[in-house]
């Protein structure tokens, strides 16, 4: 199953970059991302009247228009990288909370992590920052809301689950509060517009600093999650049982939920706000491959960038304007959830 799902996530890759606006052929896409690889350099041409690129691949010789390479190697391959991350990364981030909450309703925003980096971009436009600037205030504020709520939860009396649920809670609703009031003050010219554009969710301006400034974090978030996914597994059987088992599941819980908020501040930070991606994807994939973490992790990273993928082509194409990929999320993703839990019932 992962292989189909591997396999899906590469012809959803190759298929995205032959949509849009400059239409371009599965060979075009060949022809540069290899010529780019073997070496294919810029040159100016007075037959094509402007620059183009010629290399050669295993010994054939290609040539294709400046323009063509532009748009794969600086619009399009960037937007499809950081689509596949953020859909790998929300995705994974949700099947970790809702085995480490045991609650099938847990999602990466349950700590806050969304509302705090929510938070941090709109005061970025407030004040007039650039983009990096909006990026950068957002990851901060996400790893600080939760950063607050974990102690919160660590010093209230009572079982530290319930604690960290409730804390996430309270702690999202203040920073909610603080985007309201900054939506509120801000200029209704630019800085609101702005702000709730941003809030949609999109992946429209992608850069390739986004995804350098992304792809740091949302690796120091997986790569362990995938190394403990046996030990997370554990964490089902409930806290005494693990314990016999030679888990400490205190710092086992600390571990992954400090994976899991990297994961999805790094996301919300480059992306805006997505919902339903860490909510349906997992529930799907484990209808597919099983409750197994093991298998469930790399299904819903796997199924979560492709789904994200499809969902930001269908963004920049379906309309003339581009849509919104948090709108669109919502829209497939409530009556898919919705369909599961029907279904679940009548079974």
């Amino acid at each position: 199953m992962l292989l189909v799902l591997g396999g899906g996530l590469i012809l959803s890759a190759l298929f995205s970059v032959c949509l849009g606006n400059y239409g371009i052929s599965i060979g075009e896409v060949i022809e540069v991302v290899f010529g780019r690889i073997f070496g294919a350099e810029r040159i100016y041409s007075e037959a094509a009247g402007g620059y183009i690129w010629q290399g050669s691949i295993l010994g054939a010789e290609i040539s294709y228009a400046d323009v063509l390479h532009s748009v794969v190697w600086n619009i399009r391959l960037p937007r499809i990288a950081l689509a596949i991350l953020v859909g790998c990364s929300l995705s994974a981030a949700g099947a970790t909370y809702q085995m480490v909450f045991q609650n099938p309703m847990a999602s990466p925003d349950i700590l806050g992590a969304s509302s705090g980096a929510a938070f941090g971009a709109a005061l970025a436009i407030y004040i007039g920052l650039a983009s990096g600037g909006i990026t950068t205030f957002a990851f901060a504020f996400g790893i600080l809301c939760v950063a607050v709520v974990f102690i919160i939860g660590r010093l209230a009396p009572g079982k530290q689950i319930t604690n960290l649920i409730l804390a996430g809670i309270m702690i999202s609703s203040l920073f909610s509060s603080g985007t309201s009031f900054i939506k509120l003050v801000a200029d209704t010219t630019n800085q609101l517009p702005q702000i709730t554009y941003w809030l949609m969710g999109s992946l429209s301006a992608t850069k390739t600093g986004d995804l350098l400034f992304a792809l740091i974090p949302m690796a120091a978030g997986l790569l362990p999650l995938l190394l403990l996914s046996w030990r997370i597994n554990l964490l089902t059987l409930g806290d005494e049982q693990a314990k016999t088992l030679g888990v400490n599941t205190s710092l086992l819980r600390f571990v992954v939920i400090i994976c899991a908020t990297l994961l999805t501040a790094a996301s919300v930070s480059v992306s805006g706000m997505i919902g339903w991606v860490g909510l349906v994807i997992p529930h799907l994939c484990r209808k597919l491959v099983g409750n197994d973490f093991r298998l469930l992790l790399p299904a819903s990273m796997l199924l979560g960038g492709t789904f994200l993928l499809l969902t930001d082509d269908l963004a920049r194409c379906l309309l003339a304007i581009e849509i919104p990929i948090g709108i669109l999320t919502a829209v497939i993703g409530a009556p898919f959830f919705l369909f599961l839990i029907m279904r679940k019932e009548r079974a």
